[in-house]
């Protein structure tokens, strides 16, 4: 659809995680994407107690749902900042052999 009409593609999201198309797009999508970010302390329309209320209620998903925030998730074993530091886009993929082969 956006070929056809020549539209423009907007994403409105909190994230939820460091994952998935939004995620990527946003930290990784180049310069053609414009990014707007507002974290609801920047919103006058919601009181500062309010937030204060939500941030101990909530803990970790206060920071991205209220502030903009792209947090790992708990129940990752490695953090997203120390698996992309290992990897290396000059090595060339290697493939392990199949452990049963067709006849």
């Amino acid at each position: 659809m956006l070929a056809v009409g020549g539209g423009d593609l907007w994403m409105m999201s909190t994230p939820f995680g460091r994952r998935g198309f939004f995620y990527e797009t946003w930290a990784h999508g180049g310069a053609h994407w414009k990014r707007v970010r507002v974290p609801a302390t920047e919103c006058p329309r919601i009181p500062a107690s309010f937030l204060e209320f939500e941030r101990a209620d909530m803990g970790t998903t206060f920071e991205q749902e209220y502030m903009c925030e792209f947090v790992d998730c708990s129940s990752g074993a490695f953090d997203r900042d120390l698996v992309e530091a290992a990897l290396d886009e000059e090595e060339e993929a290697w493939q392990l052999e199949p452990l049963w082969k067709e006849k």
